[in-house]
C-alpha cells in the first residue's frame, strides 16, 4: 500500500532556451557524440501542477502534451518505491512558449512535468536522473535541468559531455525570427535529418569547446560571442539563415559580440555585452537595422535575469 500521507499538489515552472551557443559533435569516451550548449532565456515559461492519485491512470491537460505525460509517468516510477503499487494522477500544463521555433518548448513541458511530480511526491531527483527521464520522454532533450552550471550535453543520450563548472556569463540578446517569410510558423524540427559534419568541422568543434570552456571560466563575453558565431556559420550548411550576410553587417555596425541561432528552429540573436555603457543604444540601433532588412519580430532579454 502506498503511503501517501506526504503527498501534495505539486507545482513547478520550467524555463526555455534560445537555441544554442554551440552544437555539433565532440569527443566523449572514445567516440564522437552529438552535443550542444543551450542559450538561457527568460522570455517565456512553462508552469505545471500535478495531483497524484492511487491507480495507474495518469492524464494530462491539454491532452496533446503526450511527451509531458510520458515524462510525468516516468518521474512517478522513479519517485515511488518498488512494491508501493501503481500511482497515477493529473498533470496540467500552462504557458506561452511558441512551438517549433527553437525555444525548447517540449523540453520545457517535460521538465515542468518532472519537477511537478517530484514536488507532489516529495522525492527530489538529481539533474542527471531528470536528464535521463527527459530523453526517454522526448528522444532528444536540451540541458535546462542543469541549473547551477553550463554543460555540453549529449541531447540524444541524456549525458553530460563536459560540465564547465560555472554559469554562462550574462549577455544582452536581441532576439528575432530569422526567417520572416515563415511568418512565425517555425520549423518542423522532427522532419530535419541529423546534421552530418565533415572532418574539418569536427576539428573546429573541439577548438570551440576549448574556447567556450575558457570563456565561461574567465567570464569573457566576447569569446562567448565568437563561439556562437562560429557555430552559426557551421550550421549554415545544414539549416541556413537566409539573411546571414545582412545580419553580419548589422553585427559589425552595432558592435555586437556575435550571432547565435537555434540549430533546429527559426530564432536567432545578436549578442551584446550587458555591462557595456552603450548597450542600450547598440541594441536599439540593432532593432532599427533589423527592421530595415525586413525582420520585424524581435525581443530583448538578458541571460541570467
Amino acid at each position: 500500500m502506498v503511503d501517501h500521507s506526504g503527498w501534495r499538489v505539486g507545482v513547478a515552472s520550467a524555463p526555455i532556451h534560445h537555441g544554442e551557443i554551440l552544437q555539433g559533435v565532440f569527443p566523449h569516451r572514445g567516440q564522437l557524440t552529438r552535443g550542444l550548449v543551450t542559450m538561457p532565456c527568460t522570455v517565456h515559461i512553462t508552469q505545471a501542477s500535478f495531483i497524484p492519485a492511487r491507480g495507474e491512470e495518469l492524464t494530462v491537460s491539454p491532452p496533446w502534451k503526450t511527451k509531458a505525460r510520458r515524462a510525468a509517468q516516468l518521474a512517478v516510477e522513479a519517485c515511488v518505491r518498488p512494491g508501493d503499487g501503481p500511482v497515477g494522477g493529473h498533470l496540467e500544463l500552462t504557458g506561452d512558449v511558441p512551438l517549433c521555433r527553437g525555444f525548447g518548448s517540449s523540453t520545457s513541458d517535460v521538465l515542468a512535468a518532472i519537477w511537478a511530480v517530484q514536488d507532489a511526491l516529495v522525492r527530489p531527483l538529481r539533474p542527471e536522473d531528470v536528464a535521463r527521464i527527459a530523453v526517454r520522454a522526448e528522444t532528444a532533450s536540451d540541458s535546462l535541468m542543469f541549473k547551477e552550471s553550463s554543460v555540453l550535453f549529449a541531447q540524444r543520450e541524456g549525458k553530460v559531455i563536459e560540465d564547465f563548472g560555472y554559469r554562462m556569463p550574462a549577455v544582452r540578446v536581441l532576439g528575432f525570427g530569422s526567417r520572416p517569410e515563415n511568418d512565425g510558423r517555425g520549423v518542423d524540427t522532427l522532419a530535419l535529418p541529423p546534421a552530418h559534419y565533415d572532418r574539418t568541422e569536427v576539428g573546429v568543434f573541439a577548438e570551440l569547446q576549448a574556447m567556450l570552456r575558457e570563456a565561461i571560466h574567465t567570464k569573457d563575453v566576447a569569446l562567448v560571442g565568437a563561439v556562437a558565431s562560429a557555430s552559426t556559420g557551421i550550421n549554415q550548411r545544414h539549416l541556413p539563415i537566409p539573411l546571414l550576410d545582412s545580419l553580419r553587417a548589422v553585427e559589425r555596425e552595432t558592435g555586437a559580440l556575435g550571432i547565435q541561432t537555434a540549430h533546429s528552429g527559426d530564432i536567432a540573436g545578436l549578442l551584446y555585452d550587458r555591462d557595456d555603457p552603450e548597450v542600450a543604444a547598440r541594441t536599439e540601433h540593432g532593432r532599427q537595422l533589423l527592421h530595415d532588412i525586413g525582420i520585424h519580430e524581435q525581443w530583448i532579454f538578458t541571460t541570467g535575469d
